[in-house]
């Protein structure tokens, strides 16, 4: 069987998406091909599968053969199509809430000589930020190959030798992955790197190299940098960047072999700029991050592993020096500004004191945002605007709490059903529910109910061949067909709502009809589980407004629910008739259109004159630029990414101050 599709995963399959890939594939028994343009590869091999260079809006085949095939390619397909599945799974940092995996600047070219720039050198500017300290230099021996042909009698043994070190590698790894420590975001990048060292194409490449007759260090490096140099050939600059990590895994798999621990970074000083030619993900994500003011590298650049993790932790960094970062090894003390990608060796009295300078401000600025997180803001008249979070997993709640979340304006359920193989059961979806409700505790929580069509289908549910699936058979239009689906997460919701603070709003809703359908199912479930004994209670009903039609009928939807919550997201394209994923049409999703902010100021109008809450959980929400609009229309509710709720908090705040 097979079937194409589109990729929707942000930025393709690169490192931490297709290991997600691979580890559905090899969950079923199926064997398991993606095709690209006439080449297809092993869906159950990492390397294979980075190597095939899938992009994100490329067209590929998913090719399956085995009992479970039909199950195999919905699953694979699912997560192909849907943005959401590349986040928040199995501890992967979920991408929505960290800085994690963000749409990066062109990868430039590594310097190969100091250029001098007011006495300074320029490299790559990774992770943004200044940093002024002490220089903690980082240059671990090389391994070298050894070269050494071997007997045909002590082949076997060398072999055994080799396939044990992957395996510690593998354990080391697997290891670090189970410390309580280690933040989410780097935990998905050694997940990453465990899974390259497992690869079959890398594990086979070296031994059958040892049974070539050569040693297991020099087959080990052999094996790696042909792969390495496969990615480094590649034009996209995500899979170019993993010719990085390959080498990293090499290095561990010699050192392994060689009963030899590699240099590590217990021993860096509070404050200091690491400096060092390369330095594995695997090393940087162990190490005490706290301690590091700075990097400085050699090799890498905006998307390599190390600059995702520096940008995840806050640590400014600027890579791709090149053999500059040798003019570094002896200086005492280094400045960087990684805004600009400039470095200064033992900075003079008045550059030090810029740098100072430069970080107090940057502190100040910070730290006057962490302010806002326990604020409540309200309006010059006493009205509280709530700043809410938009969740997609149990996984995001500590970054919306550590942001000051006033509660949970959209918890999107299309990632609980599409994680699991078959439908969540009605106990875990009430459990989960239940898990939010009292993370969020006194402040409300709003429950999107299931949002899926064919555009990213989950199993259990059969869905028709669409021409366009974001106009077809998706959200209350399909549960409202599929009470089966729909009654479980409907009697969830009800069993959940006895922690008092859960809200239930309905996507895609069109018109009165579909949540006066609702009502009656809900009224279904409520008096099933009276009879089962079961405790539940009711909860407020609103809608996502996300079609024109739902403008259009507003104020007869507003007698019916207690909430609007405005999708800006969906409401842009489908009032510009715009599909939001297509690159060539990307200039007409402006939420700032006239057409869009006049249907936004409509539906707010009708909620107000109804007299019900109007909020916004599209990604407009989190606009400094435009909350001060959309606060004149009446909205009192704001859901955004957790990142941005301490600005949108102090916004609200100085509107208050200067009315």
């Amino acid at each position: 069987m097979e079937r194409s599709t589109i990729v929707r995963v942000h930025d393709g399959l690169h490192a931490r998406p297709a290991t997600r890939f691979v580890k559905l594939a090899k969950s079923f028994e199926a064997d398991i091909e993606l095709v690209k343009a006439e080449k297809s590869v092993s869906a159950k091999s990492s390397v294979k599968l980075m190597l095939l260079g899938v992009k994100e809006n490329e067209e590929v085949t998913v090719r399956a053969t085995g009992a479970d095939a039909i199950e195999a390619i919905e699953a694979l397909i699912g997560y192909l199509e849907n943005p959401l599945s590349g986040t928040g799974e199995e501890g992967a940092a979920p991408a929505e809430a960290k800085p994690v995996d963000v749409v990066p600047r062109k990868e430039p070219v590594a310097v190969q000589a100091p250029v001098s720039i007011q006495g300074g050198i320029r490299g790559v500017a990774a992770s943004e930020g200044f940093a002024i300290g002490p220089a903690f230099g980082f240059f671990p021996q090389e391994i070298k190959q050894e070269n050494r042909m071997l007997g045909h009698d002590e082949i076997p043994a060398e072999v055994a030798r080799l396939r044990q070190a992957f395996a510690t590698v593998q354990e080391r790894m697997e290891r670090s992955l189970a410390a309580s420590n280690l933040a989410e975001s780097d935990r998905g990048i050694i997940a990453a790197l465990k899974d390259i060292a497992s690869d079959e194409e890398l594990t086979e490449a070296a031994a059958a190299l040892v049974a070539g007759g050569i040693d297991a260090v020099s087959a080990a490096i052999g094996a790696t940098s042909k792969i390495a140099d496969d990615f480094a050939a590649m034009d996209d600059p995500y899979l170019n960047a993993r010719a990085d990590d390959v080498n990293a895994v090499g290095r561990q798999i010699c050192l392994a072999l060689l009963g030899q621990d590699d240099a590590n970074l217990e021993a860096i000083p509070e404050g200091a700029i690491l400096i060092a030619e390369d330095i594995g993900a695997w090393d940087l994500a162990r190490a005490p991050l706290k301690r590091i003011a700075g990097v400085i590298c050699g090799h890498g650049g905006a998307t390599s592993h190390v600059a995702i993790i520096a940008r995840a932790h806050g640590i400014p960094a600027v890579l791709g020096l090149g053999q500059a970062v040798h003019e570094l090894e002896t200086v005492n003390t280094v400045a960087l500004d990684a805004n600009s990608g400039l470095i200064f060796a033992n900075p003079d009295e008045t550059t030090a004191r810029r740098f100072h300078d430069e970080i107090a401000k940057a502190e100040a600025v910070k730290q006057s945002l962490k302010a806002y997180k326990d604020v409540t803001p309200k309006r010059a008249d006493g009205t509280v605007i709530e700043i809410a979070a938009n969740l997609g997993s149990l996984e995001e709640i500590e970054a919306a709490q550590e942001a000051g979340a006033m509660g949970v304006g959209l918890f999107r359920t299309e990632l609980l059903f599409m994680r699991h193989i078959h439908l969540p059961s009605e106990d875990l979806q009430a459990e989960t529910y239940a898990t939010l409700a009292k993370a969020f505790a006194p402040y409300p929580v709003i429950v999107r109910t299931l949002d899926i069509g064919g555009d990213k289908p989950i199993s259990g549910i059969d869905f028709p061949v669409e021409e366009n699936p974001f106009l077809g058979w998706r959200g209350i239009r399909m549960c409202l067909d599929r009470p089966d689906v729909f009654k479980p997460q409907l009697r969830a919701l009800l069993r959940a709502a006895v922690h008092g603070n859960i809200k239930v709003m309905l996507p895609m809703v069109s018109g009165v009809d579909e949540v006066r359908a609702t009502r009656l199912l809900i009224d279904e479930c409520a008096a099933e589980l009276k009879a089962e004994g079961r405790d539940h209670a009711v909860f407020d009903l609103g809608i996502m407004v996300e079609t024109p039609a739902a403008v259009l009928v507003a104020p007869m939807l507003a007698s019916e629910v207690a909430f609007f919550s405005i999708g800006t997201n969906d409401l842009t394209q489908y009032i510009m008739a715009a599909d939001r994923l297509n690159p060539t049409v990307a200039k007409l999703n402006d939420v700032t259109h006239p057409a869009v902010m006049a249907a936004i100021a409509l539906t707010a109008k009708a909620a107000v004159e109804a007299g019900i809450m109007v909020g916004m959980c599209g990604e407009a929400a989190g606009r400094a630029d435009l909350i001060p609009a959309f606060l004149d229309m009446g909205l009192t509710e704001l859901s955004m990414s957790p990142s941005s709720i301490q600005r949108a908090k102090k916004c609200v705040l100085d509107l208050g101050a200067a009315a």
